[in-house]
């Protein structure tokens, strides 16, 4: 019990109190010590949140068990003068709830039928998640009319505060932090995709996005430029546009789909999410190509359209190393410019992730033709390849 010298409330500290008087020991506990936070599972019992006789320590003091020296506290008393935490508290078996009551309003516990008056100071905090009061659990009327305030959160309401929000909880190892680089652009990209989640068609708003998709989208995609780095051996490393790929899992592993969203495909929503994510933030950087297009003279992306439409086509491997992935983009011609009049950067490797940007952002627009091939991205004319299509029978 964390007892407070001053005013004890447990027989051990009355008594130790009464027997040192002034030379009573007391210490000082760090915050941290002065939290405690239980999961609330269905295996959870009065006895882990409250306590329970011991009978080896009755036989052993040579107690009988109305003895309060007998009991053995649980998590709630040994809070005292701290903060408790109960998460997820819908998932806490009814009974187990009730036995809060008294704690919550008069400070009563009850062990095995023996009742104490301890008057617990405790600032008690519980956490939900809205589509919990009806799927998994609910929460108690008696219960809920006892906690003092109620707390809705939601979804980061920027790109900027998402970003503060996944750098702090991911976990990268210092070898990452180090040896791969991750432009602002990517990290954009990421927030967008649960923006664009949030408001897909596809994904059940009622189970929601959480910050846990954008936190694991981000580990791996510097994971994807990781692995490609100790594949080509090279020290250093940047994310690249491609590397998005090993986003997919992270996706398809924390939304829920509603009923046409099943039928699509985790796999094809989960792509065109961050198909949507490019397009979004592509306009940022670059004209629109919906109005471009309506342009007679000036259009910034005809060069590359034409070079597209003579047949000619690019594959973005994914393992490729820096150089071949370069080379392959500055074989473009025009798309190297294109950056350079609206994107000039003198950062090298930010210019070829635009470069290769760009080139996800028209094919998102409708000029280009992109797809995934088994170990990378082809790019092409999108007529040309819209009449080369396989037909019915025909292998792939």
């Amino acid at each position: 019990m964390k007892d407070d010298p001053l005013n004890p409330i447990s027989k051990y500290a009355r008594d130790k109190v009464e027997e040192h008087g002034d030379q009573t020991p007391i210490g000082w506990l760090h915050r941290d010590e002065r939290y405690t936070e239980k999961l609330a599972t269905p295996d959870v019992t009065i006895a882990d949140l409250i306590g329970d006789v011991d009978p080896i320590k009755a036989a052993s003091l040579k107690l009988p068990y109305s003895d309060e020296r007998v009991i053995h506290f649980g998590l709630v008393p040994r809070s005292h003068r701290g903060i408790f935490v109960i998460n997820d508290l819908p998932d806490l078996q009814a009974r187990i709830q009730v036995a809060l009551f008294n704690i919550l309003q008069e400070g009563d516990i009850q062990i095995r039928g023996f009742k104490l008056r301890m008057p617990l100071d405790i600032q008690f905090v519980f956490t939900a998640n809205p589509e919990d009061y009806t799927n998994r659990g609910s929460i108690v009327t008696p219960l809920k009319d006892r906690i003092d305030s109620q707390i809705i959160t939601h979804y980061p309401e920027s790109i900027e505060i998402g970003k503060k929000i996944t750098k702090q909880e991911a976990a990268l190892t210092p070898a990452q932090q180090e040896g791969v680089e991750v432009y602002d652009l990517a990290k954009d990209l990421i927030e967008q995709i649960a923006m664009e989640a949030r408001d897909s068609e596809y994904v059940d708003a009622k189970s929601g996005v959480s910050a846990r998709l954008t936190i694991s989208a981000y580990e791996n995609l510097v994971s994807s430029a990781e692995r490609r780095m100790l594949i080509s051996g090279e020290s250093k490393s940047s994310v690249r546009v491609t590397d998005f790929v090993g986003v997919i899992p992270s996706i398809t592993g924390k939304v829920e789909l509603v009923y046409e969203g099943e039928q699509e495909g985790p796999g094809i929503v989960a792509n065109n999410l961050v198909g949507k994510a490019i397009r979004s933030q592509f306009t940022q950087y670059f004209p629109d190509p919906e109005k471009e297009r309506k342009k007679e003279k000036g259009n910034p992306y005809e060069p590359i359209k034409e070079w597209f439409e003579k047949g000619n086509m690019i594959d973005l491997i994914f393992d490729a190393d820096e150089k071949t992935y370069r080379k392959e983009l500055k074989a473009i011609p025009g798309l190297e410019g294109l950056v350079d009049k609206f994107q000039k950067t003198s950062h090298e490797g930010f210019k070829y992730f635009l470069m290769e940007f760009a080139l996800f952002g028209l094919a998102e627009y409708s000029m280009l033709s992109k797809h995934q091939l088994n170990q990378g991205m082809q790019f092409k004319d999108l007529f040309t390849s819209m009449f080369n299509m396989p037909e019915m029978g025909d292998d792939e």
